[in-house]
């Protein structure tokens, strides 16, 4: 069965098709902007809710970044649908923040093996802005001047969350800003060590803190219990 938060995800997820599709056979801005709405109000509740039940797992946090992009994509185009000289003005930026994006997941695959889920504090700000920006046009028909914006808005974040992923060692989960993965990487900082040295699992490391590891390391042991696995798999 599934919990709370797992629910708000789904629902998620189910309002990415919903929302091209109402797009596609005209149904008012008013009604997309409503999905788009509850979609947003579900991210918002579903963190909220996995806090409080203690259910705020690397995989829960994974599975609510691949909705968002998915959920913000589909929204995207159903935008574009609604309105199609809304990305007219924005062609380059808009190019360029498909091209980062697509380079980072690239990269993130190659390197940690998933997409990182970082949820920093420039996304906060980013989904904030894009949400509104895309009520805005959905009500009105028309593009918003706030566009131009949130697409540079977006590339900023892509490119924090690039840096980040280059310098952090492992995949590790909500790191606020380019500066906390600054200090995970110098050791000043304490990443999920489950995570972090590839032994997560579906129950969010319970596992592996019931065979004695601890819940919390450094990122310098972090490193290094990394390179220790390489070295024995090498061996």
């Amino acid at each position: 069965m599934l919990s709370a938060p797992e629910v708000l995800i789904a629902f998620r997820a189910a309002c990415a098709p919903a929302i091209f599709v109402l797009a596609c056979y005209g149904f008012p801005g008013p009604v997309l902007a409503g999905v788009l709405l509850a979609a947003f109000a579900s991210d918002i509740l579903d963190g909220v809710v996995a806090r409080r039940l203690g259910r705020s797992t690397p995989n829960l946090r994974r599975a609510d970044t691949l909705v968002d992009t998915l959920f913000y994509a589909a929204a995207a185009v159903a935008l574009w649908v609604a309105v199609p000289d809304v990305y007219q003005d924005v062609t380059l930026s808009l190019a360029l923040l498909i091209a980062i994006h697509v380079s980072r997941t690239t990269f993130e695959l190659a390197k940690f093996g998933r997409k990182a889920a970082y949820h920093m504090w420039s996304s906060k700000v980013l989904g904030v802005v894009l949400v509104v920006t895309m009520t805005t046009v959905f009500l009105t028909g028309r593009p918003s001047r706030l566009i131009p914006l949130t697409m540079w808005l977006g590339i900023a974040n892509e490119l924090e969350g690039f840096a980040a992923s280059v310098i952090l060692p492992a995949w590790i989960p909500d790191v606020p800003s380019l500066l906390h993965a600054q200090e995970i990487h110098r050791g000043e900082a304490r990443p999920w060590s489950d995570d972090a040295v590839g032994r997560g699992d579906d129950d969010g490391g319970g596992a592996a803190r019931r065979a004695g590891h601890r819940e919390w390391l450094d990122g310098r042991n972090a490193v290094e219990h990394r390179r220790g696995e390489r070295h024995q798999r090498e061996a």
